[in-house]
Order: C-alpha cells, then structure tokens, then sequence
C-alpha cells in the first residue's frame, strides 16, 4: 500500500538540509497535505449551520440542542469559534484530532465534525441552555487555554456517548461480597471506559485463616489476576482497552509476591502483565528504612481482629511498636533497604511499581479531619479520601460509603500566560469541570456516585510546562524555572480555590462535611497569609510584569470569604500525564521534561514524527531530554509545583540502564523528603544509544 503523502512530508523532517537542522517547515507541509489530501475530500459537506444541526439531531449523532438553545444563539457561538480561524500547528496535532475526537458517520468513514464544531458541541453541551457561559468556554477552548480530558472532549453532546469522566477508585473489603461488589464494579466502570484503581490492602494475606480456619486464604494475587481479567474483558465495545491498578500497603503481608508479580522472569502463574501496581508507603517505613532499623510485614486479618480496625487505616507512628509486641499478631521481618532496593530492581524491568507517600499525601490534607488519603489512581495524581463499603448478603442491607470519582482537565500554559488570562482561563476550567461533576450520574456503581454527589470533586492539571520555558529560553533545571512554577502554580491555586468559593455561594452549596475542613478554620490559608509569592529572578519579573499576581492581602480577603461562604469542591488540582490531549495542544505533556525534541510514534504501518512546540534553532539547547537531567534537580522543582496542588502529580523518573538500584532508591527518599505524594512510571533508557536527539538536532 503507498504512503500517504503528508506522512512522507512530515518523515521528511528528518531529512538535513544542512549539518545538525532538522527540516522542520516539512511539519507544516503535511499538515496542509493532512487537511487538502485528506480531511476536507473525507468531510461531509452542509449548506449551513441549520441543516447540518438537523441532520446530526435526526440521525442521534447529537441530543437535541433546541431544547435548550435557538439557532440564533447557536449559530452566533459558532460564528464566534469559526472567525478565530484557527490552525493545527503540527501534523501530529491534527492527526491526533481526526484519528481520535472528531465525530464520524456511522461508516466510520466521513467526517461529521471539524475541530471548531467539537469545541462548540462540549461547550454547548456542558452550559446546558446558558449561551454566555458556552461563550466563555468556547473562547478558552479555542485560544487552547483549556483542554478537557478524553472522555469530556470526547463524549460531550453526542446522543451515543460514553461517560464524561473516566477516573475512578474505590477499597476492597475483607469478605466475598465485598469483593464482588469490587469485581463488579470493575465490570462495569471498565465498560463506560473508566480506569479504575482498587486498595488491596484490607485483604487477608495468604494463608490467613478463613472462619478460624488457617491457611484457607489465598491472598492478594488471584485477586489481582481477576481483576486483570475482567479489565481485559469489559474494554468499551473493543474501542478502548480497559485499564485498572491495584494498590498494597507496604506493611501487608503480601508485599514481596505483590512486587514480584511484576518481574519479567517470574512464573506465568504469578505474573501479572497488563494490570498496574502501585505501593502505599506511610511514613514510619521510610523512617525504618533511613535508620536501618527492623521492618516488620503483618498479616492484616490478625490486626482487624486485635483491634477491629483494618491494617491500612491503623496510625503506623503510634500502633507500629504494639504490633510487633503483640503475639496475636502474625508478622514477619523484612530488611527495609534490601525491600527498597527490591522496589527499584522491579521498576527498572517493568516501570512499575507506583509509589504512593501516604504520610505526605494527608500531611496537607484539607480534610484531613473527614477521611484519610490512602492511595491513588491509574496515574497516581488522584488523592482523595475513601472509605470502604460494607457489602452485606442478599438479606442484608448495604452500607454504601464513598469511592472516589474525578474528572480531569489541563491549562496550556503557553497560551494562558501569553494571552494574559491565569485568571479567566483557570475560572473558565473550573466551571466547565464543575458542570462535568454535575451532569455525572455513575448509578451503576454507588460508591462512586455517592463521593461525586457529596464532594463535587474535580482535577484540574497543566500541560507545556517545558514548552513554555524553552520558548522562553529557560532551562528546566534553572531556579528561574523553580521560580515561575512558584508563582504560576500558586495564581492556578488562588482562582481555583476563588472561583469555587464562588460557586459555593451562586448555588447556596457546599461539599459534604466542609465546615470540618482546613477551608473553614482557616489553616489551609496559613502559608499564603504569611509569605509572599512574588518573583524572585529577574527574567521571571519580566514574564510576569503585565499580569497581576495575588497579594497576601488579596489571599486573606479570600480566607475570610471561603470562611463565610464554603467552597463548592472537596478537591480542585490534580495534575495528570495527558499525553493524548497534548497533542492536540500542539504542547509537551504535562509539567515533565521531554524525552526527544522530535518523538517518534507508531499509528499502524506508519512512523510518524512529532517535533516540540515552537522548536527551533535559536531554543534548541532549552530542550534538553528528561535523561540528560538531574532527576533531583526535576524532583525538586516538581516539589515546588506540588506546594500548590491539593492532590498530587504524575511524576516520572527518567534513569539511564547504568543507574544502580540504589542510585533509584535514592530518588525515592529525596522524593519523599521534598513532599512530593507520589511517583509515576520509572522509564529506563536502554545504554546502547549513542547521542540523544538533544545534541544531534
């Protein structure tokens, strides 16, 4: 089969021209090839606005929008989208588009929709009848201020649609029905194209008694394997694979079979391959671990009969003696280090596991007060409390109690600080996430839609970090970029955290249990009332000269506010990987360094080559690949950003083959002792590359 042509323009830049410059006008040629080739021969054609709304209605592509909207009003928003004129700036931008957003006809083989028609169908959509806010959303998405995640940007307005939200977590109780009512709700959050992550913790070790039987119980692991089973089996009518992790407290019994369940050489009985793994570290383990000290494991069922509470939820700083004195409690020995050490050979083979800092996760806990933090979610940046359900028998009623459920969205930070509008961008965000929240309804899983119902929780990221400090011309380890992150990430937190009081007040509502928070006794605001978040560099000044960034007086008007009038979400900042949604951004991928100015991706029997944004040969230098980093330096500024994020980031090592597991291990503590609540992948790149694409370009 031939080539297509705008994938040999755009291998082309590859292609020299002259020593160490890429061909990157090829990028634009493909992209032009992309729409003229392509696109345009392959979108069916409407007269109007009328006949093409008609059309889409009639044939249940779209719900019926003249419920809530006049052609008027609509054709006025699309009026507005469609002058901004926007375009793709790279092939991999638009591809991405078309190939995974953009609406079809039932063939699969006509487009229905453009780019601007999809941003004005989700803002439609989302304002349900209110035409100025579907404005205000229109305009932040169209400036690429905003991007929803996936399944919003996805779903929003089609008659046949999956969810709007795709981020799930929920516990799993030591009993049968219990873990049924997991299993099924694995089944069926996995089938609407959920990703969904579980606490194992509160399970019984292998061969734990069963009835006071010992011996009888089987563990975690074949939990695991069904569980990986099922995310396999429920995977969205084949359009989307299912995805699930499995999180386990360091201190359960189970941990090394847990860990080694991920290891390339392992039998294929206790192999787990397609289910990822995270482990939940409390503080008192990393104590251990740093004084050598002995590192006890327990049998989690032994505990809960002890002290009728679950290993998981049991203060290790205080009850962590007592368990080791109790001989009612079956416990083992462990070398900590030797353990650490383990955690990072398995993660140089596989990447996995997550690690999850519990004591870091509540130590900042605005509701630290209403439930614990106990672990995370497909991409550890989703931290909020839950609690485990109690699944009674058929004859017996249910206790349902909050899972967790989050939908997700990121800033671009390029266009938001170009165009001067933190403020409007982050309010834009939080409304359009605010109303995802709203509109969800997950009934089929009650845990999930009870914590949505009561804590209206939402995550709101960012992306381009990196692309905005090469535009730039600052280099990602500098301490100019520790200091606009400081500021920057302090403005997202100040108008989110602003504009949620504000909802709060508009519906007369709060989340569930807020007067218990650190929003309503003041504390959470400490920090801000006391120091100063201005500039400290010069060239950061210089970024920020036009743009107003808020005083302490303006945080303590706020604090007096949030006192008086709640806040509507118990959760507000998660910053998620969103590679995806980046392409479509023209941007880099959340707030990590790159890996190559020009990423090479696989779609079938094509390569395709996507170069950074705004890459050049006067920014070159500035894109320095996440290998050739200090990983302590990119901790440390991932630390800063994570002082104003009330859940957590998804955060990836990037190591070298010749980095020892103890060099790895030593990220961990650094990790942990700058606050960060958790680490994402650890990627590992292979010694035999000669140059990296940083030096060649």
């Amino acid at each position: 089969m031939a080539i297509k042509k705008w994938i040999l323009l755009n291998n082309e830049i590859m292609i020299q021209e002259d020593e160490n410059q890429y061909n990157l006008n090829k990028d634009k040629e493909a992209v032009k090839s992309y729409f003229i080739d392509y696109v345009n021969k392959n979108t069916v054609f409407f007269h109007n606005l009328e006949e093409k709304l008609d059309y889409l209605i009639e044939n249940n592509y779209y719900i019926d929008f003249y419920e809530w909207y006049t052609l008027e009003e609509m054709q006025g928003l699309f009026d507005e989208i469609y002058k901004k004129k926007f375009r793709f700036t790279s092939f991999m931008s638009a591809f991405k588009f078309y190939q995974s957003y953009a609406l079809r006809d039932n063939t699969e083989e006509k487009f229905l929709e453009r780019y601007e028609d999809r941003i004005a169908v989700a803002s439609l959509y989302l304002t349900k009848g209110n035409i100025d806010k579907a404005h205000e959303y229109a305009i932040s998405l169209i400036n690429q201020e905003y991007q929803p995640a996936t399944p919003t940007f996805l779903n929003s307005g089609k008659k046949r649609s999956g969810e709007l939200v795709s981020c799930f977590l929920d516990e799993i109780g030591d009993n049968l029905n219990n873990i049924g009512y997991a299993f099924d709700s694995a089944m069926k959050l996995s089938s609407i194209g959920g990703g969904v992550a579980f606490n194992l913790s509160k399970l019984r070790a292998r061969g734990e008694s069963i009835k006071d039987i010992e011996g009888r119980a089987s563990g975690v692991l074949p939990i695991m394997k069904i569980l990986e089973d099922i995310f396999s089996y429920a995977n969205q009518l084949g359009q989307r694979a299912g995805a699930g992790a499995a999180y386990l407290n360091i201190f359960h019994w189970d941990i090394e079979e847990f860990l080694d369940s991920k290891k390339i050489n392992v039998d294929e009985k206790v192999r787990i391959k397609s289910l990822s793994i995270g482990v939940i570290i409390p503080d008192k383990f990393m104590e251990l671990m740093s004084k050598d000290e002995p590192y006890y494991v327990f049998m989690p069922h032994t505990v809960f009969k002890e002290y009728g509470m679950y290993l998981d939820e049991i203060n290790m700083d205080t009850m962590y003696q007592k368990l080791i004195e109790n001989p009612n409690v079956k416990k083992k020995k462990i070398n900590p280090r030797h353990l650490l050490v383990k955690i990072a050979q398995t993660q140089k083979e596989s990447g996995y596991p997550y690690l999850f800092f519990k004591g870091n996760a509540n130590e900042n806990h605005a509701l630290k007060e209403i439930g614990d933090v106990k672990f995370s979610n497909l991409c550890t940046e989703i931290m909020q409390l839950s609690e485990v359900s109690d699944i009674g028998s058929y004859y017996e009623k249910n206790k349902i109690r909050r899972g967790i459920s989050c939908n997700l969205g990121s800033l671009n930070i390029v266009n938001v600080m170009e165009n001067k509008r933190i403020k409007e961008a982050v309010s834009a965000a939080i409304d359009s996430l605010t109303a995802v929240s709203d509109i969800t309804n997950i009934d089929i899983v009650p845990s999930i839609k009870k914590a949505n119902d009561e804590l209206h929780s939402v995550g709101l990221g960012a992306m381009n970090l990196h692309g905005f400090l090469a535009k730039n011309k600052i280099e990602y380890e500098s301490r100019e970029a520790l200091d606009f992150c400081n500021v920057f990430f302090m403005m997202v937190n100040y108008y989110s955290l602003k504009r949620s009081m504000e909802i709060a007040k508009e519906k007369g509502e709060t989340f569930l249990d807020f007067e218990k928070s650190e929003y309503a006794n003041g504390n959470y605001f400490d920090k801000y009332v006391k120091e100063n978040y201005l500039p400290k560099t010069e060239k950061i000044k210089e970024i920020f000269k036009d743009i107003e960034i808020p005083s302490i007086k303006q945080w303590e008007e706020l604090k007096q506010d949030v006192k008086k009038y709640g806040v509507y979400h118990a959760y507000r900042l998660a910053i998620a990987p969103n590679q995806s949604t980046s392409y479509i951004q023209s941007s880099t991928a959340s707030i990590m360094p790159i890996v190559d100015p020009i990423e090479v991706r696989e779609y079938g029997d094509s390569t395709t080559f996507y170069p950074m944004p705004y890459l050049n040969n006067e920014n070159k230098e500035y894109y320095k690949s996440a290998y050739d980093m200090d990983q302590m330096k990119v901790i440390k500024l991932i630390s800063v950003i994570q002082r104003h994020v009330d859940q957590g980031i998804s955060a990836i090592l990037h190591t070298n083959s010749l980095d020892s597991t103890r060099d790895i291990a030593k990220y961990y503590i650094y990790a942990h002792k700058l606050g960060l609540k958790s680490l994402y992948y650890t990627r590992t790149r292979k010694s035999t590359i000669e140059e990296c694409l940083t030096c060649s370009v």
